[in-house]
């Protein structure tokens, strides 16, 4: 385990353009901090290497990241989400230098330590903030994710998604990239912030049966949803600043009517505590044209059509599989070593 530095870490380098310098940055403490594990693939591009190790093997793919370890790799998926949280624990330092309710990036990978090399190198010339790396070779390497203290996993594979979710830490399969700080999250309601009671009354009695059900339990607060804690922890860090120039901003897009539906929500999100910057209340309208206004790092939700929709826009996404997705058995012939990045 670390422990924070007693003394403000240096200035740190430039968010936008890439530094060369590794300068030393403050250790996190993991009882505090809000631990997020981003696999490589989903901060680097690496499909071009995924592609050499089907066609030649791991003993090629291997070499050629040796050959290239300080070469660094294009940004992925996450790339800008790492940017991101990574401002915000800048502007909380510079509010408090001994604060230690941070963000903290574990890389997890399966790369062998020998091939690890180059993903380290990378995040070296970008200056992203990350100092926390498991490589596990050939290997479940999610079987980590709870020693480590895991809230958030972010994979591009469906199959690691499944292990990490079996292992009780969320984890959405990530899309596409955006702008950098500050750093902007959204929210779906149901089956993501809220859990899926309202849900299910719809699937068995309609949209009558939900908004009756609604009604009869305005006074009552929704349960929680897989991404409550998350977002706690998100509403915990943005009670740090004022209402202007915070670094965070959250956004809860539902399809819920507001007039019919909305009030529980509004009310639920009271209970819990949890401030929310903005809501938008779609009433089944689609949800790709306010979230291509407001160009969020990371979109959580549970319905696939919302995910091609936020896709169609540039929006990244993150989808919340269900419980029946994760107990699908996804056995690969011969996963390489990035397969389950």
């Amino acid at each position: 385990w670390l422990v924070p530095l007693l003394t403000p870490p240096p200035q740190a380098p430039s968010l936008l353009s890439p530094d060369s310098s590794f300068l030393p940055f403050l250790q996190k403490d993991p009882s505090m901090a809000l631990v997020i594990a981003v696999t490589t693939r989903a901060i680097f591009n690496l499909e071009e290497e995924h592609r050499l190790y089907l066609e030649k093997g791991k003993e090629e793919y291997t070499r050629h990241q040796q050959a290239n370890q300080d070469k660094p790799l294009p940004p992925g998926t996450a790339f800008a989400f790492i940017q991101a949280v990574q401002y915000v624990n800048k502007k909380i330092l510079e509010s408090n230098p001994a604060e230690r309710d941070l963000f903290d990036i574990l890389v997890l990978s399966n790369n062998s330590p020998e091939s690890g090399v180059r993903i380290i190198n990378s995040t070296k010339h970008y200056g992203l903030e990350i100092s926390k790396f498991c490589f596990v070779s050939d290997e479940d390497s999610t079987q980590y994710l709870k020693s480590h203290g895991v809230k958030l996993f972010l994979s591009a594979d469906r199959t690691d998604v499944c292990n990490a979710l079996r292992r009780g830490v969320f984890s959405p399969p990530s899309h596409v990239q955006a702008p950098s700080t500050p750093l902007r999250v959204v929210f779906d309601g149901d089956a993501v912030l809220f859990s899926d009671e309202t849900d299910q009354i719809f699937q068995e009695q309609g949209l009558e049966g939900a908004v009756q059900y609604e009604r009869a339990m305005e006074a009552i607060p929704i349960g929680e949803g897989p991404l409550k804690a998350f977002a706690m922890h998100l509403g915990k860090m943005r009670k740090k600043f004022g209402q202007e120039g915070s670094p965070i901003r959250t956004y809860l897009v539902t399809a819920r009517s507001g007039r019919d539906m909305g009030i529980r929500a509004i009310k639920t999100l009271r209970e819990w505590g949890l401030p929310i910057d903005e809501a938008f209340f779609m009433d089944g309208a689609p949800k790709g044209p306010i979230l291509a206004q407001i160009q969020p790092h990371i979109f959580f939700d549970d319905g696939l059509h919302n995910i091609q929709g936020a896709q169609n826009v540039g929006v990244p996404s993150a989808w919340v599989p269900s419980y029946e997705a994760t107990q699908e058995r996804h056995q690969p012939a011969e996963p390489s070593p990035e397969e389950a990045d």
